[in-house]
C-alpha cells in the first residue's frame, strides 16, 4: 500500500478529463500528500483494473464513460443514489470492501443551490433528453420533491423507460410536446449533448416559458450554451453547468483524502482557463 492516498479517474478515452485539475487544486490548497491521475482503460480491461485497485495502492477513484454501469456491477456495496440511478461514478473502500456511489445528482443540486437558492420553489420540471445523464437529474429532482417531472426525448420510448424506472410523478412525452410543456414548467434542464462545442444547437422557442422559470444546462463547454443565451435574452433566470462538474467531485475527495473540499471562485477560474485551451472540448468529467 502506498504511504499516501492515491486516487484516479478512468474512462475511454480520458485525455480530456478535468478531474486531475480539480483534485490537484484541492490537494495543493489543503497541503495534502496524495495523488490523483487520469488512467485510460479500455472496456475489456476495466474489470481487472478495478479488482487490482487495492493491490496497486489506490484508495478509490472516479469512473466515467463508458465504465459507469460496469462499475456498478463490480461494487460490493452501493449508496442509494447509485442504486436508483443505476450507475457508479465514484469508488472507495470501507473495511476492505469496494463501495460505489453516484455523485452526479449531488453535484447537480449543489450547483443550483449555490447559484440560485430559490430554484426549487416550484413543483413542475421539464427534463430534455433521456440519456444516462438524465437519470441523475431525475433522481435529484425527485429528492427535492418535484411532483411533476416531464421527460421529452426524440425517441419517446427512452423517455418511457425512465418513467417506468422512476415511477410516480414522471411522465414521458414526444419532442413536439415541448411548447405545451414549457408553459407551466418552473424548472427546465437540458441533459442532452445538444449545444456542446462541436454538436448541433438545442433550438427551442422560449416564448412559451413561464416568466418565473429557471433554465439550466448540464453542458458546460461552452459555458453559456445557445439555450442559456436564448433564455437570458428572454429575461429568464439561468444557471450554467460548470458548477455541477466541480461539486460532483467533492464527495469523492472526502472519501479518498479525508477532507471535504470547498468549491471556490479560484477553482472555477482554473477550469475556465483550461476550457480556453484549444485542445479541450466537450463534457468530460
Amino acid at each position: 500500500m502506498a504511504d499516501h492516498p492515491k486516487a484516479f479517474v478512468t474512462g475511454f478515452p480520458i485525455r480530456h478529463s478535468r478531474s486531475p485539475l480539480i483534485h490537484g487544486y484541492w490537494l495543493k490548497k489543503y497541503g495534502l500528500e496524495g495523488t490523483y491521475q487520469a488512467i485510460e482503460i479500455a472496456p475489456e480491461g476495466f474489470t481487472d483494473f478495478v479488482r487490482s485497485l487495492q493491490n496497486n495502492g489506490y484508495t478509490g477513484g472516479n469512473v466515467t464513460i463508458p465504465h459507469k454501469e460496469m462499475a456498478f456491477a463490480l461494487c460490493k456495496k452501493r449508496d442509494s443514489a447509485a442504486e436508483d440511478i443505476g450507475a457508479v461514478n465514484t469508488l472507495w473502500f470501507e473495511d476492505g470492501e469496494l463501495w460505489g456511489g453516484n455523485t452526479d445528482a449531488y453535484g447537480f443540486l449543489a450547483n443550483l443551490d449555490a447559484k440560485d437558492p430559490s430554484w426549487d420553489n416550484g413543483d413542475k420540471a421539464l427534463v430534455i433528453g433521456a440519456g444516462g445523464a438524465s437519470r441523475a437529474v431525475i433522481y435529484a429532482l425527485k429528492q427535492r420533491g418535484f411532483s411533476e417531472i416531464r421527460i421529452v426525448n426524440r425517441t419517446v420510448e427512452r423517455a418511457q423507460a425512465l418513467k417506468d424506472r422512476f415511477g410516480q410523478g414522471i411522465t414521458a412525452h414526444e419532442w413536439q410536446a415541448i411548447p405545451e410543456l414549457l408553459q407551466d414548467a418552473t424548472f427546465i434542464v437540458n441533459t442532452t449533448s445538444l449545444g456542446m462545442e462541436g454538436k448541433d444547437d438545442l433550438t427551442i422557442d422560449l416564448s412559451f416559458v413561464n416568466a418565473n422559470a429557471l433554465l439550466t444546462d448540464i453542458v458546460y463547454a461552452p459555458l453559456e450554451t445557445p439555450l442559456l443565451k436564448a433564455a437570458r435574452a428572454h429575461g429568464l433566470r439561468t444557471v450554467d453547468g460548470l458548477g455541477m462538474l466541480l461539486h460532483q467531485a467533492v464527495p469523492g475527495f472526502q472519501h479518498w483524502f479525508g477532507i471535504t473540499p470547498e468549491v471556490t471562485p479560484e477553482l472555477r477560474a482554473l477550469i475556465l482557463a483550461d476550457m480556453d485551451r484549444p485542445t479541450h472540448g466537450g463534457q468530460s468529467r
